[in-house]
This record gives C-alpha cells, structure tokens and sequence, in this order.
C-alpha cells in the first residue's frame, strides 16, 4: 500500500518531495557523469572543423577529390562521421557533391565570385547603412579600435585578412539581423577560397585600407547613404582583385 495513506495517526506523513530527492539526486548523478563523459562538440563537427581548415590552408586544393577511405584511416574514424562532416561542408559550399564520383573540395569559378560579390554588397551594403544611422557611440567606438587594428597590421597579409574579417563582422553584428549574419557568414566561407590571392595584388592591400578609412569617416558622420555607396564600391573592387585572371 501507499505509505502516505498508510502513516499512523499522530505521525508525520511521508513528505513526496523528500522521498523523491535521492531518487533525483542519484539522477542528477548519474545524468552529470553522463554529460562529462561527452565530448564537447559531435565528433562529425569536430570532422568537419579539420577538414575545413584544411581547405582554408589549401592542403585540399581547390577541385581535390576528397579520399573518404584515407581520410577516415587518417583520423581513425568509421566513414559515418566523415560522410556528415563533407554534409556540413557541402552546406557551407565548400564541397561540391558529384554524383557518382564522389565529393570534391569547391573549386570558385568567375561566375560564382560574381555572384558571391553580388549578394554580399546587397547585404553588407545594407547593414553599414544601418550602422550609420543606429549605432551607439560606444559601438562606433568598438568600430574605431577594429579599424585601428586594420591599419597596425597593414605589413601582414594574413593579419591584415584576419583584422579585415573581424571589422566586417562586427558591422554586422551591430546592424543585428541573424539571418543576414547567417547568409554573409556562408557567402564568406565560398570567398575565403580564393580571398587570400586578391589582397597579395600588387597595390589591393593598401587600396583595401583606404577604402576603410573613408568608410569609417562616413559611418561616424552618420551618413548612411554615403555608407551604402562606398561600401558597394568596396565590395566591386574585392571583386575586381579577386577576378581569377
């Protein structure tokens, strides 16, 4: 029988509460030895980390076909987590699905850097508006420090990348749409398979900088217009140096 039903008169009731609390407790136990024991991240994103770094570096050139059997051998994996890590990738428009044939590491035609340049302006073009009209002057001032960033590692190509990256992302972050952010981040990743020549042209590096330093000029006068338009001009000569002729 029940045991509340069955408590003496004049004795205390079982509480339910507490007669439940070392069952919960031992859950909760067991539940955290459960989530310690698991890695951080799904073993198949940790996969697709590798495997996109290692086409960011180029040790999977562009056009590569990519060796499921070696590369699962290589990290000592079953081919499942790899299979849905080239999914991730192939999502990302790093990989390129060929039926029949297998995957192969994105290889960015004219066309597709056109296209690649076209939506981006659209986007970034209308988030920097949005930033010269709304953003706070603590903001503007987080900008400032990104562009200061910009220009101290104009001597290094791959800093001055990494610097560039992170003041476009910040513009973003500030105009606050996510959908936006998501579609820009997803545009880039197609982009930074050939980025990294454009900004080597004899000349773009420094032609980059100014073009920030005018845009900076025009967000802090809140000139929103002014804004979408140098940024359009900015986005059409990354195109132009990123051309693959």
């Amino acid at each position: 029988m029940h045991p509340i039903k069955d408590a003496p008169s004049g004795s205390p009731k079982a509480d339910p509460a507490k007669a439940s609390a070392p069952k919960r407790a031992a859950a909760n136990s067991v539940g955290g030895s459960e989530r310690l024991q698991l890695p951080s991240t799904a073993l198949y994103e940790q996969v697709a980390e590798r495997l996109r770094a290692r086409i960011m570096a180029h040790t999977l050139t562009p056009g590569s076909w990519i060796d499921e059997q070696t590369l699962a051998a290589e990290y000592g994996i079953s081919r499942t987590p790899l299979r849905e890590a080239i999914k991730v990738l192939a999502a990302e428009g790093l990989v390129t699905m060929k039926l029949r044939r297998g995957a192969y590491v994105t290889e960015v035609s004219e066309r597709d850097l056109a296209e690649v340049f076209h939506l981006l302006s659209l986007l970034e073009c209308d988030a920097v508006g949005v930033v010269a009209s709304q953003a706070t002057d603590a903001q503007l001032a987080d900008l400032v420090k990104l562009h200061e960033r910009l220009e101290a590692s104009v001597g290094d190509a791959d800093a001055f990348f990494a610097a560039n990256e992170r003041f476009h992302t910040e513009l973003l972050d500030i105009a606050g749409n996510r959908w936006r952010n998501q579609m820009v981040a997803d545009l880039r990743q197609v982009m930074k398979l050939s980025r990294h020549h454009s900004l080597l042209k004899e000349g773009r590096l420094e032609a980059s900088l100014q073009e920030h330093r005018d845009l900076m000029v025009a967000i802090q006068s809140r000139h929103a217009k002014r804004a979408q338009e140098l940024m359009r001009q900015h986005m059409a000569q990354g195109q132009e140096a990123a051309a693959l002729r």
